[in-house]
């Protein structure tokens, strides 16, 4: 397929699929969004296209003709942080760990709705955005919950609390993976040490324990989200989505 980057101004989409029925489905929802597209078909025109036009994001299809979309995945993060959501008929949760622990950023599985896949990318891209330049202030505030990195002081609803050293490091941890997907064996490996990493117990009851201190319900939480089978994701910082 010839490389053909649709006329906007928008973020640039480099789309890795081989469906002729979605390309057109996502060429139409991204061109009327103020996206640009450039299309490929296979994963070696996706890994050409990745390198001839610096993609502001990556749409990424696992199951491409002549290479497994992993594999794929795994050869752009040889070289480059550009966010990556899969798009995938595959629906098992293994699957969605195999693709995050491979470095996506985030997992949908078809078929889904425009204005999900839509709020998905918004979310990558502030959070590429948000790793580029140097914040304002090392405040993270969503939901009622204010984490000030540079002090180590945590408030919930103005109030300051108490965390222990492993709930601090698994918050902080999230904070920064916050709008994304992290799944229980990334947060053990890099909370617990590597030795930890199938002790997934230690995650729940952990999990369990920061909810009754940040959330306002921690049985309807708002702010750590479960994504079942996978893992947890923080709500991004100052998000309404």
């Amino acid at each position: 397929m010839t490389a053909k980057v649709t006329a906007t101004s928008g973020p640039l989409v480099l789309l890795i699929e081989d469906e002729p029925q979605v390309r057109r489905f996502l060429r139409a929802t991204l061109s009327v969004n103020n996206y640009r597209l450039v299309e490929a078909d296979t994963a070696q025109q996706g890994l050409m296209h990745a390198t001839g036009h610096n993609p502001d994001i990556v749409l990424l299809d696992l199951g491409l003709p002549d290479m497994d979309g992993l594999e794929v995945l795994k050869r752009l993060r040889e070289w480059s942080s550009v966010p990556v959501i899969v798009i995938s008929a595959r629906g098992q949760e293994q699957d969605k760990i195999n693709a995050l622990d491979h470095g996506a950023d985030d997992y949908l599985t078809k078929p889904f709705q425009a204005g999900e896949l839509l709020a998905r990318l918004r979310v990558a891209l502030r959070h590429a955005q948000s790793h580029t330049k140097e914040p304002d202030s090392p405040i993270f505030a969503v939901e009622g919950l204010k984490v000030d990195l540079a002090k180590r002081q945590v408030f919930v609803r103005g109030e300051e609390i108490h965390l222990s050293p492993l709930e601090y490091k698994l918050l902080t941890f999230l904070i920064r993976h916050a709008g994304r997907v992290a799944t229980q064996q990334q947060i053990l490996r890099e909370v617990w040490g590597p030795t930890q990493a199938d002790q997934t117990h230690y995650l729940r009851v952990y999990v369990g324990h920061l909810r009754r201190k940040i959330e306002a319900d921690s049985a309807r939480p708002q702010v750590l989200i479960t994504e079942p089978g996978v893992g947890y994701r923080l709500r991004e910082s100052g998000s309404g989505e």
